[in-house]
């Protein structure tokens, strides 16, 4: 019994030792040596890189203790110089280790090159914003007479008309040449006096004019609705899409006392 009692003792001491040991071993390893060996604490924070020319970047890097890589696929902005830093991971403000890689976009020296799009017969409007999603830049706007205001009626890149699929660089400033609304052809104006608003109108832009500016005059004479009024008058020669203001008869109202 007694052998037996000696034999557990000197278990519990040597299992109580090794214990002991592996704890002050975990101690060691989790307080000191994995600390030292990942630079704990010792972080630097990542500074914003945009706008730097990359040898710029990289000695700034250099001298705060962090390395950089360039990625393969660059970007392109045309009014940045080539080489420029446009993106940065990570992002400046991140608390990083030391030793840290940055990975850097930079602007590439040749533009990319697009398709153009086709812009003909579409609204000025319209055209602008499709210019800027395609990276292109809206250029020089030439008026000229058109039936279609502000309709693009052409495209040109660098004094040429070119076609929708042709390859431009990205960034390239594009030309348009716009309808004013108004036309080369002469036409004569009809006579609208007399008539109600309703045909007045059919008639106007049926002679390829518009309606321009309505006025009303109050008359007791004449049925309201009527036209007794125009401008330019009838048999006048004017070009396609010019308005003719009109002035429509309105009934007087009288009070009772």
């Amino acid at each position: 019994m007694s052998k037996l009692k000696d034999s557990t003792k000197k278990i519990l001491i040597h299992f109580s030792i090794i214990l002991g040991l592996t704890i002050v071993l975990a101690f060691i390893f989790l307080q000191i040596f994995l600390p030292s060996y990942t630079n704990h604490g010792e972080t630097v924070t990542v500074p914003n890189l945009e706008g730097y020319n990359y040898q710029e970047a990289s000695k700034f890097l250099a001298d705060r203790d962090l390395s950089y890589e360039i990625n393969i696929d660059s970007g392109f902005n045309a009014e940045v110089k080539p080489f420029t830093v446009l993106q940065q991971n990570p992002r400046p403000g991140n608390q990083v280790k030391k030793g840290r890689k940055i990975y850097l976009t930079l602007n590439s020296r040749n533009a990319p090159l697009i398709r153009m799009p086709n812009l003909v017969n579409t609204p000025l409007k319209n055209a602008q914003e499709i210019l800027a999603n395609a990276g292109l830049i809206r250029g020089e706007i030439v008026y000229v007479p058109d039936i279609g205001q502000n309709v693009v009626l052409e495209q040109k890149f660098r004094g040429r008309n070119i076609t929708e699929g042709f390859e431009i660089p990205k960034g390239s400033q594009i030309d348009l040449v716009v309808g004013d609304g108004l036309g080369n052809q002469i036409l004569e104006v009809p006579r609208i006096i007399g008539m109600d608003e309703t045909d007045a109108e059919f008639l106007i832009i049926g002679s390829g004019l518009r309606f321009g500016k309505i006025n009303y005059i109050e008359t007791d004479s004449v049925l309201s609705g009527t036209i007794i009024r125009q401008m330019p008058p009838a048999g006048s020669e004017v070009r396609t899409g010019e308005p003719i203001d009109v002035w429509i008869s309105e009934s007087k109202r009288f009070s009772n006392f």
